[in-house]
């Protein structure tokens, strides 16, 4: 999930990339990325939010500077890096992974896996108005069908009336809070390029990440951390689906036009939404099939404008 939409305002596919490599890329990233809200779900059991966001933030850090450090291109970033690199380490990592973490507490994770990629239509908007880009009438549609496909997974006429409960509204605000935050990162890098490629940058964004998770973690969850049993899922979350899923991400939007990542990456909510469904025996009902299934629309939409 992280670096998917960086990867494309970041790193244009160069002419000599090839589509399959592209695809192969792909595919690993949707399946790891599609089962990270399954996962983190079960783990919550047995660990608080907010420190298993951080031993992702860690984990995923330590793995990537092994990495570029094999492959020597383990660098201090220069200055004309830090921009992309606080944008996308307080933004789309830190701010991201914390409200997300804690949302699982009152979303369900098929509804996460489908919520969490609603960028699109932040993004338009906000492109307009910080950039100042022109916005075809096709892409304003997609903000529009995307915003119904929100509004109808999170229900509010539910909310309403003498049976309603608000309960889940503070999940479904963190939620979009956070899809705010991811677009307000892709904007930065697109007005502010790094230097480098955002991949030798990773380390350190994940390092910013780890700096404001951390007091949150011990301000919100003093008595918090991972038990014995939530630890495998962890161990794969932080250091196998964050670092390698994040690479694959920015390696497939380097090799693959727009449209095609953009309609691609479409399978991440949908596997998550089925893993759910198989594995934690989330209801897989007309609300989430409606809903996500506009969000599928608006993402095509916005990529054919």
């Amino acid at each position: 999930m992280a670096g998917r939409a960086v990867s494309a305002a970041a790193n244009p596919a160069p002419p000599m990339a090839t589509r399959l490599q592209g695809l192969r890329y792909l595919a690993v990233s949707v399946v790891l990325f599609g089962g990270v809200w399954p996962i983190t779900k079960v783990a919550l059991a047995h660990a608080t939010p907010l420190w298993f966001a951080l031993n992702r933030c860690v984990m995923a850090g330590a793995v990537t500077a092994l990495l570029l450090a094999a492959l020597g291109r383990l660098r201090w970033p220069v200055r004309g890096d830090w921009p992309c690199i606080l944008a996308i380490g307080l933004l789309q990592l830190g701010g991201f992974f914390a409200l997300t973490h804690i949302a699982l507490s009152w979303v369900p994770a098929g509804r996460m896996a489908i919520l969490t990629n609603v960028t699109v239509f932040w993004l338009i908007p906000l492109s307009v108005w910080v950039l100042g880009e022109r916005v075809s009438r096709m892409q304003w549609l997609a903000a529009a069908v995307g915003l119904v496909g929100v509004g109808i997974l999170m229900q509010p006429w539910t909310m309403l009336g003498a049976a309603g409960s608000l309960d889940a509204l503070p999940g479904y605000a963190m939620l979009l809070a956070s899809s705010l935050a991811w677009s307000i990162a892709i904007l930065v890098t697109r007005r502010l390029p790094p230097r480098r490629p955002v991949l030798d940058l990773l380390p350190w964004c994940f390092g910013v990440a780890t700096l404001l998770v951390l007091p949150l973690a011990l301000l919100r969850e003093p008595g918090g951390g991972i038990e014995g049993p939530s630890w495998p899922h962890a161990a794969f979350v932080g250091a196998v689906a964050a670092p390698i899923g994040t690479w694959s991400t920015i390696e497939a939007g380097r090799r693959l036009s727009g449209i095609l990542a953009s309609v691609g990456f479409l399978v991440v909510p949908a596997l998550g939404v089925l893993i759910s469904n198989l594995w934690l025996g989330e209801a897989l009902g007309w609300d989430v099939l409606a809903g996500g299934g506009l969000i599928a629309v608006s993402v095509v939409l916005a990529a054919r404008g």
